[in-house]
């Protein structure tokens, strides 16, 4: 089946491909300092240079496609952000891209637009940045919206291994969607390898589910998901994984619901932390909704400010999964 997103999905698979291979590169030299952001989050080069990258190669490709990323080339002006600006610099040019200071700053405020458009990209460089920093998780995470509707998911899990039941085997996934064309993945770093189709878990008990949360506690609420577990009588022990790899994880069946779950009155998820992955896990026949059961709105500009939270399962028992939620909410 053709799409008319091939040409959209080749230059992404592209750009998140040469990103992967870049923060893996950073994260290898132990070039992993860290700065702190406005919001106390840390950012690292390579949450800045897989931006500068994948903004290059969309602005290139797409002109007139603007780009919601969560980065913003502001950090790098200052004087903390001085080195981080020149080891960007370094980088592209060892990948054989000529430019200057300004020019990495220009790619990366590319994906500066904060409202709404009929047609945009959203982009999260490193999802899972304290994942990156411990040497665990991270995802690059890109997704092509178009009238509010997800068309296109692509998450690059450098540290993912491939096979969900060889820990030891080899590591580095991409994994994308096309709307209508179903999930697939290969490995990173063989792009010729044949796609393998991507399937939910046949799990249809509640109880025998497995949980599959963020490591850190003040991205989802781990007491909330213990008393959910507790109602829908699960006793397996949680997933704990960094980043939107726990899309991809329900997505090819290593667990069954993913929540995320509010941590404070009045949060607003970010659209990068989920764009890529609901695709992925939709088009893999789960499903994903935020804590009230309504579908993720994507024309909200930045946020997901018409949802609570995320809600994501294989499908077969999610109404079972929402009632625990609100049943068990804390007041």
């Amino acid at each position: 089946m053709t799409s008319p997103y091939h040409t959209a999905l080749k230059t992404g698979l592209a750009a998140v491909r040469d990103a992967s291979g870049i923060c893996q590169e950073i994260r290898s030299n132990c070039s992993s300092d860290a700065m702190n952001k406005q919001d106390h989050s840390p950012v690292t080069v390579a949450d800045f240079a897989s931006q500068a990258l994948i903004c290059r190669q969309l602005s290139q490709a797409f002109p007139d496609d603007p780009v919601i990323a969560e980065e913003a080339a502001e950090e790098l002006k200052s004087e903390a952000g001085k080195p981080f600006l020149e080891e960007i610099v370094r980088r592209c040019e060892n990948l054989g891209i000529a430019c200057r200071p300004a020019d990495v700053c220009e790619w990366i405020d590319h994906g500066r637009l904060s409202e709404y458009r009929d047609r945009f990209w959203t982009l999260d460089p490193v999802d899972g940045t304290k994942g990156f920093l411990r040497n665990d998780q991270y995802a690059i995470s890109l997704a092509l919206i178009e009238n509010g509707r997800i068309v296109l998911g692509i998450l690059g899990c450098p540290n993912l291994p491939l096979h969900s039941d060889a820990a030891d085997g080899p590591r580095g996934v991409l994994a994308w969607a096309l709307a209508g064309q179903g999930s697939w993945m290969q490995p990173l770093d063989a792009p010729e390898t044949e796609p393998i189709r991507l399937s939910i878990s046949d799990t249809d008990e509640p109880s025998r589910a497995r949980f599959c949360e963020s490591v850190e506690s003040g991205h989802s609420s781990h007491d909330w998901s213990a008393q959910i577990a507790a109602a829908l009588n699960i006793d397996r022990e949680p997933f704990r994984i960094d980043s939107q790899c726990k899309y991809l994880a329900v997505a090819r069946g290593d667990a069954d619901i993913y929540l995320r779950l509010p941590t404070r009155p009045g949060y607003q998820e970010k659209i990068w932390d989920h764009a890529g992955g609901v695709i992925i896990v939709t088009e893999a026949g789960g499903t994903v909704t935020d804590i009230h059961g309504a579908a993720p709105d994507f024309t909200r500009g930045r946020t997901l400010a018409g949802n609570t939270g995320m809600v994501v399962t294989n499908g077969q028992f999610h109404q079972q999964v929402l009632q625990a939620v609100q049943s068990s909410a804390p007041p």
